[in-house]
């Protein structure tokens, strides 16, 4: 019998923060590979870190950093004025902090993937997307970075010999360009788990994904996304799965890891 094909299947986590509880991570953690967890900037906290890399490790789940801007108010997705020399230490000092959990909790770091506002301005900024690269190469270069295939993260990433690993956000729209709108979505995208499976059953039957134009955008992509704080996500991450399952293909995180030696 062939092999099924692979796909990583992964989820921002860990974004509560004290008192406050945001997103459906028991859900989620049953159905994913790997896990983006928050470092305290833009959401989680040492409590936060360490209950969330203990479920992963209980579930069986990959656990990577998931950087922000410093904006617990905004939650980071709200864009500030940073400069490079800060975006860089800003991401070395989240996944430092992160990985102290992470090697306490007996795991590996598995990836890094920036966050909210972060993620979106690196994305058309060369210097910005150095800045995150070089952070992580001072870190730990083997260290795959979650993008945007394309993207000047993707770029840097490739300049600096790190893997980049390219992301579909299973529960965010595309416009026909290929761009993601990842704020102020729900005018264009209601993410039932019927509605995203399908678009994850498009992407791995046929490569492509319908856009808010209505034609269909190719989409590259070695992980899928979903968040846990949209709407339904406790049903979204089954249903994804399920579409994973459907495609033919299976879901792991192992194929990323592997690369690490």
């Amino acid at each position: 019998m062939a092999e099924l094909a692979t796909v990583d299947f992964n989820a921002d986590l860990g974004e509560s923060f004290g008192l406050w509880r945001r997103g459906a991570d028991e859900a989620l953690m049953a159905v994913i590979s790997s896990a983006n967890v928050a470092c305290g900037f833009h959401a989680g906290d040492p409590a936060v870190m360490r209950a969330t890399l203990e479920t992963a490790r209980r579930r069986g789940v990959a656990v990577g950093a998931h950087p922000g801007l410093p904006d617990l108010l905004g939650f980071g997705r709200r864009a500030m004025a940073v400069s490079p020399r800060e975006v860089r230490d800003y991401v070395l000092y989240q996944v430092g902090a992160l990985d102290a959990f992470v090697r306490a909790t007996g795991l590996r770091l598995h990836h890094v993937k920036p966050h909210g506002a972060l993620y979106t301005m690196a994305l058309d900024d060369a210097h910005l997307s150095r800045a995150i690269v070089e952070a992580i190469g001072e870190y730990d270069p083997q260290l795959p970075l979650y993008t945007l295939a394309g993207s000047e993260t993707w770029h840097a990433a490739e300049a600096a010999g790190i893997r980049p690993v390219a992301v579909f956000f299973a529960d965010r729209p595309l416009r026909a360009d290929g761009t993601v709108i990842m704020f102020d979505w729900q005018r264009y995208l209601q993410p039932s788990p019927e509605v995203v499976a399908a678009r994850v059953r498009s992407l791995l039957t046929e490569g492509v994904v319908e856009s808010v134009e209505g034609p269909p955008v190719q989409v590259h992509a070695e992980t899928i996304c979903i968040h846990a704080d949209t709407p339904g996500a406790a049903e979204i991450g089954p249903a994804v799965r399920t579409a994973i399952a459907s495609a033919g293909w299976q879901v792991s995180g192992e194929l990323l890891a592997a690369t690490r030696g």
